[in-house]
């Protein structure tokens, strides 16, 4: 009796069935088959109105010009306040509108995590795919809020555009002297690195053992049949492990974890604890080949 009553509203809401009633009040609304609930809903107009702030600010910025903005879209960006308004309002042509901005995709991203939580719990699942982005969201808050609040200047932070994030990045390594000697930047790309390697063997593994229905995965790790077997083999023979249709798993949620919350505490520390990562490596001794140019130890 209780799985029919789970199985109904399940096959109703992935049905492409489309009816608002205006969201129902906020309560139980549904777009489509994605179920959305309050938090959803409220994730998307905070998303409308961070897009819709965005897209004043660069329409100004083109003098309202559909051509120019569409010639002009790559590299249209909404900067944050000069360094000399540090953690105040600023008016909304001199970084007001990134401020809007990023408020409201801040808020975005917290109400999808509440709404990816409440979806895993509603359906009895553990909260892992909330817990791992969690970590995402861990990244983008060092970024655009906690590190610029330590610093005491929101000019810290990237601007809001296609461009923006890469010129910020190149800005960020060059003030604190040379990012990649961030011994924390090296984690979180050993992590980048471990997850795409385990990712695209476990998928080239799954497909070389199609044939024995190794990509039924949730049968798999519930009771694992000759698909699984065979590739345990493979992995044990080539790579010196055993690993299973779970462990697989765990171990790629762990390294790409590890990229962002590594990555965040990178950002987190150049300025406060260390103003220049080069003169950092020097000092670790890990500037091989460029020692002769590094000032002296003390």
């Amino acid at each position: 009796m209780a799985t029919e009553v789970y199985r109904e509203p399940f096959e109703r809401r992935t049905k492409t069935v489309r009816y608002l009633k205006f969201l129902e009040g906020l309560a139980d609304t549904q777009i489509g088959p994605i179920y959305l609930g309050m938090w959803g809903a409220l994730a998307f107009f905070s998303y409308l109105l961070c897009v819709f702030i965005t897209l004043i600010g660069w329409g100004e910025q083109v003098g309202w010009n559909p051509i120019r903005f569409l010639r002009e879209l790559p590299v249209l960006t909404l900067y944050p306040p000069p360094p000399s308004y540090g953690l105040q309002i600023a008016p909304l042509r001199e970084g007001g509108y990134w401020q809007l901005a990023t408020l409201f995709l801040t808020l975005t991203l917290v109400f999808w995590t509440i709404r990816i939580w409440t979806r895993a719990t509603a359906n009895r699942l553990r909260p892992m795919v909330p817990i791992a982005f969690s970590a995402a969201l861990f990244l983008y808050a060092a970024i655009y809020i906690i590190h610029p609040i330590w610093m005491n200047s929101w000019n810290e932070a990237p601007g809001h555009g296609l461009a923006a994030i890469l010129l910020w990045t190149n800005h960020f390594s060059v003030k604190y002297g040379n990012f990649y000697y961030n011994p924390f930047h090296m984690v979180s790309i050993f992590g980048l690195l471990g997850s795409t390697l385990l990712l695209a063997m476990h998928g080239a593994t799954i497909l070389a053992t199609l044939a024995y229905n190794s990509h039924r995965e949730v049968d798999e790790i519930e009771s694992s049949d000759e698909g699984t077997h065979r590739a345990q083999l493979l992995w044990r023979w080539v790579m010196g492990f055993n690993a299973t249709a779970h462990s697989i798993h765990v171990w790629a949620l762990g390294f790409a974890t590890l990229t962002a919350v590594a990555g965040a505490i990178g950002v987190l520390t150049s300025g406060p604890f260390e103003p220049n990562w080069y003169l950092w490596g020097c000092r670790a001794g890990i500037t091989p080949g460029i020692q002769a140019s590094c000032p002296p130890v003390p």
